[in-house]
């Protein structure tokens, strides 16, 4: 295989593990990576559905203990079975709007402009919360109600729209839902599993016509790559938001909306 196109997946896969779960938006971060690196056309499209389940893992490697409690309770434990709930009900808003419509969605919004400004609006938002009381009333992620999960999920549907971000949404909507920080994060983390398992499933059986065994070493270096760069970005993130807020994400956000119009400006990306 090409050296150039194994760069590109690595590259890319870098990108998507470190933007999954950060309040930034990796779709945003892979439509303009992709278009600079000009790999933006449907073989690069799968690619990114693909290196989403190194990210994923990441996430299921670095929760496993969690994840088997609750697996292994779901016959006879009540907070297994209530936290599995939550995580469903959470899921449950973004499968249903997405598939009603996701296809105008990426019709009209997949667009530099939109990811621009949804960057911008998403880190005003930020600074919004970040700025207000913020009085906590849920400290864990087992402290949920089923109310708390799906207004959570409700936020999370945000992400449909292109720059949003999963993470963010489900995040910050968690901090004005009166979650601490952690349990806001933590949830992200455990209702991305669901989310992008079954988004990368049902896109594969989609564009399950442009799967090629000549890609299988481009696929490869992307799915190392992301599953390393989201399993150092989720324990990176675990630490600074002990000590931090969300503040700098929301700048970053800004000023990378900026660079976005920019770029579209200048025709560097469509």
């Amino acid at each position: 295989m090409d050296a150039l196109i194994l760069i590109k997946a690595l590259i890319l896969g870098i990108v998507e593990g470190l933007t999954e779960f950060l309040p930034v938006s990796s779709t945003g971060h892979l439509i303009l990576a992709g278009d600079l690196l000009d790999f933006n056309d449907e073989r690069g499209k799968l690619f990114e559905i693909v290196i989403q389940s190194g990210a994923i893992l990441a996430v299921c490697w670095e929760y496993r203990v969690k994840i088997i409690e609750v697996l292994g309770g779901l016959t006879r434990e009540r907070s297994a079975q209530c936290f599995a709930l939550n995580v469903s009900v959470a899921f449950l808003p973004l499968a249903v709007l997405g598939l009603l419509f996701g296809k105008t969605i990426k019709a009209y919004l997949f667009n530099a402009p939109t990811v621009a400004a949804t960057f911008i609006l998403g880190g005003l938002i930020i600074l919004w919360a970040e700025r207000r009381e913020h009085r906590i009333r849920v400290e864990s992620v087992d402290d949920l109600s089923l109310f708390d999960a799906l207004k959570l999920g409700l936020a999370q549907a945000l992400a449909l729209i292109p720059g949003t971000s999963r993470s963010g949404a489900t995040i910050i909507g968690g901090l004005f839902f009166g979650l601490s920080r952690r349990a806001a994060t933590e949830f992200s983390f455990f209702l991305a599993i669901p989310t992008l398992i079954v988004a990368t499933i049902y896109q594969l059986y989609k564009e399950r016509a442009l799967l090629s065994f000549d890609d299988l070493g481009m696929w490869v270096v992307g799915f190392v790559a992301a599953f390393a760069s989201a399993f150092l970005c989720v324990r990176w993130l675990l630490r600074f938001i002990s000590t931090h807020d969300f503040t700098p994400f929301a700048w970053y956000r800004i000023a990378f909306g900026i660079v976005v119009l920019v770029t579209w400006k200048l025709d560097l990306i469509a």
